[in-house]
């Protein structure tokens, strides 16, 4: 596949090329450019005259092109699943889900965008009874969207859409080891209408490609999802600009089970939240939590569970666990489970790294809270951690005790300690009777402390990639 730069699928100048390999297979799918700096200019400078073009364009008709491009991902979507199945390794059924889901998220984003209002202001103080004062939304120009590898087509809806709804032009900048279904996603999004300089993407790494737009004048806001490392580089970088931030990073994210709690479905919900996308996910419980008291039921409930999991290929409908992202990812995680072995914790399950890309489904028990798993060491692979706690104040310390808060659950038949807990977590979103592994279109996303900065969601997206004019009508009523 090609870059799309000013409308035009173009290779990188020099004709340089990065190898894009199946991992679960390690076949090599396509080759995608490898930009260089003469590329990266050429892009910013269509992005010039593509945000004053597109913020030009009457909303109404942002928005049917917004739609018609709904339409095109619907009929390509068994395409684009495919795609992103072979470079990904996450199962079938799990990419197809994900393509689905940009229908409602971009449409989401549309019809908010349709309803952000400014305000009018009260002639309250002396000497503005005259006056009017309103405010409208504008624009910031161009936002610089940097996509991760686990939910590349999600996070293109939740960071692109916005940022076209209200009239921004965007610099989609894909994960180095899976871009093949960004860019078409792009190309779909060119044909649907969007002008060529408005929405283009750029193929290379992020420690070149991406580091580079980033500290580039030409752009005026970044959307960057990834670990906590690279974002504070990026706000780094940002800063001699004094670009506007929004930072989706890491988490260790726990789920509190009391002993009042349904073990059954805190099992179903603990193993959805972690063996999605080979637990690759930010959002998924890497903790369990889990008083004392029934430790025991559960753990045995979930090695009964996952045992009949099945691990193989990602293209096969009834596979639940494909491969991680690469090799270098599995062995991490392959050191992380050895790590906390040697730390003290048992592994009761699993455990094995086999055919180079895949890991087993592991439990880690016996971990204790001064562990580095039960702190600020994140697993992205489909190992469960369970932790023991004697009382809710113990859990709550537990949860607490890490540099991350991203997404948080608690079980409970206890409503008012639920609310009483739920307020005591440090994060961002709080599940009650559920796992943290939570999110639709609506919501404010986004996590406290080292999780990142600002809220990605229709609920709040669109007032961080505007900026708010005041516009004073003085003595107009006189």
């Amino acid at each position: 596949m090609k870059m799309f730069i000013g409308g035009q699928q173009t290779d990188a100048a020099d004709q340089k090329v990065i190898e894009i390999i199946n991992p679960a297979t390690f076949e090599v799918i396509d080759t995608v450019p490898n930009a260089n700096i003469e590329d990266l200019e050429c892009s910013l400078n269509y992005a010039q005259e593509g945000k004053c073009e597109w913020s030009n364009t009457p909303l109404y008709k942002r928005s049917n092109i917004l739609l018609k491009y709904v339409a095109k991902i619907n009929e390509h979507s068994e395409e684009l699943a495919e795609i992103l199945c072979k470079e990904t390794g996450k199962t079938i059924k799990n990419s197809l889900q994900e393509i689905k889901s940009i229908a409602g998220i971009i449409t989401s984003f549309v019809e908010r965008a349709n309803h952000l209002y400014g305000i009018s202001m009260p002639d309250n103080f002396i000497g503005t009874e005259n006056d009017v004062v309103f405010t409208r939304r504008e624009p910031l120009g161009v936002v610089l969207c940097v996509i991760p590898f686990n939910y590349p087509a999600s996070t293109f809806a939740y960071k692109v859409a916005p940022a076209l709804a209200v009239g921004n032009a965007v610099i989609i900048k894909p994960p180095s080891d899976n871009p093949l279904t960004i860019m078409r996603l792009t190309e779909l999004l060119i044909e649907a209408g969007v002008p060529g300089n408005a929405a283009q993407v750029v193929t290379g790494s992020g420690s070149k490609v991406g580091k580079y737009l980033v500290g580039s004048h030409k752009i005026d806001a970044v959307s960057l999802t990834g670990s906590t490392d690279v974002g504070i580089d990026t706000a780094k970088a940002a800063a001699q600009n004094l670009h506007k931030l929004h930072l989706e990073l890491g988490g260790n994210d726990a789920i509190i089970i009391c002993e009042d709690a349904d073990i059954d479905l805190a099992v179903k919900e603990v193993i959805a939240s972690r063996i999605t996308n080979a637990g690759q996910i930010c959002i998924a419980t890497k903790r369990i939590i889990i008083q004392k008291t029934i430790k025991e039921d559960f753990t045995k409930k979930l090695i009964d569970k996952i045992s009949n999991l099945k691990v193989g290929d990602p293209l096969d409908p009834s596979t639940d666990i494909g491969c991680l992202i690469n090799e270098k990812a599995a062995i991490e995680v392959e050191n992380q489970v050895n790590h906390t072995i040697k730390q003290g914790a048992k592994c009761i399950y699993g455990g094995k790294r086999f055919s180079r890309t895949f890991f087993e489904p592991t439990i880690l028990t016996d971990i204790t809270s001064d562990m580095d798993v039960a702190k600020d060491m994140e697993i992205f692979g489909p190992v469960f951690s369970i932790i023991e706690f004697d009382d809710i104040d113990e859990a709550i310390n537990i949860h607490n005790s890490t540099r991350y808060g991203l997404n948080g659950g608690i079980m409970t038949r206890d409503i008012s300690k639920a609310m009483k807990t739920a307020v005591k977590l440090q994060c961002g979103e709080v599940v009650i009777n559920g796992a943290g592994y939570y999110r639709n279109p609506a919501i404010a996303f986004g996590g406290y402390k080292m999780s990142g900065i600002g809220r990605e969601g229709a609920s709040a997206t669109l007032e961080e990639l505007t900026q708010v004019k005041t516009i004073i009508m003085k003595r107009i009523l006189k």
